[in-house]
């Protein structure tokens, strides 16, 4: 770190930072949020704030003040500076001190908004993946029925009993993904205890007369906070890939959105992956509009 800045950045020891400095750390998330008009963390990492053996947090304090904080988790960081205390290169420095982490670490700048560019630009750092949010009005466009061919039963989730085929094929369908794919019972109980999680809001595909899953939608209702009101998220589509090419995707997204609508949602959202051309195309046929785009941000080769 440079001498000459007046703030430190330092580890926080232990599983979790003291309850002071976690206090300190949600206030600024809270101001940035309403600051910024996107969150700054993932849910994921807000909650790893205080909890999470396998999380490196680092926090920028001036005296007993914390003026930033970034933590990173499977290779991947996210970040947050008090918006009093932008412009003094705060984020430069949590970035920098990230990515030094390890070789590979990447930054989220969710919304990519222009200061994240700006700190980016300063450590010649590239786009190495885009992270669409896309909404559109629970109201309409109208949507189509959902019509399942007598091949397929469509069903929802009955509990327990339904997580070794739901870890299956989410984990086949996600082998990629940095986040979503490697998921053990220990995810999805996690999720299952969530307060948002609703049984009713999980559908199953079925291949039809076995158990045999070939896909599934995990829908997701977000409370209303403040000033904005409850939106719902098609959260997760996973198929099988050996089931692709049947229609899983239209049929199970269509229904997930059926229920939702039921909920009287103003709003519907979902993430997907910018280069992922064919969803991409698929939601925007049925009235999805892009709303922001969250960046993973890494050195150069």
């Amino acid at each position: 770190m440079n001498s000459d800045i007046a703030f430190h950045v330092h580890p926080i020891d232990g599983n979790a930072p003291s309850s002071s400095v976690s206090r300190e750390i949600h206030q600024i998330l809270a101001r940035a949020t309403e600051v910024d008009g996107t969150a700054p963390l993932s849910e994921q990492a807000v909650k790893a704030v205080d909890a999470g053996e396998e999380v490196v947090r680092l926090v920028a304090t001036e005296s007993d003040r914390v003026l930033g904080y970034v933590a990173i988790a499977d290779g991947m960081a996210e970040a947050v500076v008090d918006p009093e205390s932008r412009g003094r290169g705060v984020g430069r420095e949590l970035v920098s001190r990230a990515l030094d982490v390890g070789s590979d670490t990447r930054i989220w700048a969710h919304g990519n908004l222009p200061a994240a560019q700006s700190v980016a630009a300063r450590l010649e750092l590239h786009v190495v993946r885009e992270l669409l949010q896309m909404r559109r009005a629970a109201a309409g466009p109208e949507l189509p029925d959902v019509v399942v061919p007598d091949s397929i039963s469509l069903r929802t989730y009955r509990g327990h009993q339904d997580d070794a085929e739901l870890l299956r094929v989410n984990n086949a369908a996600f082998s990629w993904h940095p986040e979503q794919g490697g998921w053990t019972d220990r995810d999805i109980a996690a999720r299952r205890d969530e307060s948002w999680f609703d049984p009713a809001g999980l559908f199953l595909a079925f291949e039809a007369d076995s158990d045999r899953l070939l896909g599934f939608h995990w829908t997701k209702v977000h409370p209303a906070q403040g000033s904005e009101p409850a939106i719902g998220e098609v959260y997760v589509v996973g198929i099988d890939p050996q089931s692709q090419g049947r229609g899983l995707g239209r049929i199970l997204t269509l229904a997930g959105l059926h229920y939702l609508h039921s909920r009287e949602l103003s709003q519907v959202m979902l993430y997907v992956e910018a280069d992922n051309t064919a969803a991409v195309h698929t939601y925007t046929k049925l009235g999805f509009g892009n709303y922001h785009v969250d960046a993973a941000y890494a050195r150069g080769v």
